[in-house]
């Protein structure tokens, strides 16, 4: 488990990242290079793709982190997990619930994100 703990937060960290080389460095460290990523709002496949959308949210929510909202639950080659938006120990204006499926070489293939709460005209 605290791989699987560890893997969710360094996607998290890439979230984070606004550096755009370094949190490229750590999508090919977490993500596979052909996974895909949905969401209620956006489908791309590949890092290419995950960087693009991690640089749009990052635009349109500067300042705002991501963090866990709760303990990562695991099975198998699964992982959920609950996120939050917002300002640093604040609370979050976004909150979600994304489903990691984990591939055999320990980076993440796929995953699925739910949007629970997202400020209006988002």
């Amino acid at each position: 488990m605290s791989d699987t703990n560890e893997l969710i937060q360094r996607y998290l960290a890439a979230w984070n990242e606004t550096d755009a080389a370094a949190r490229q460095a750590v999508l090919a460290e977490v993500y596979a290079e052909d996974a895909v990523y949905t969401d209620p709002l956006v489908s791309v496949q590949g890092r290419d793709g995950l960087d693009a959308t991690i640089a749009a949210i990052q635009g349109q929510f500067g300042g705002l982190v991501f963090s866990l909202g709760g303990a990562v639950d695991a099975h198998h080659d699964i992982a959920r997990f609950t996120w939050h938006l917002g300002p640093e120990g604040a609370e979050p204006v976004a909150i979600g619930f994304d489903i990691a499926v984990i591939g055999d070489d320990g980076r993440i293939s796929r995953v699925l994100g739910f949007l629970d709460k997202v400020p209006a005209g988002v």
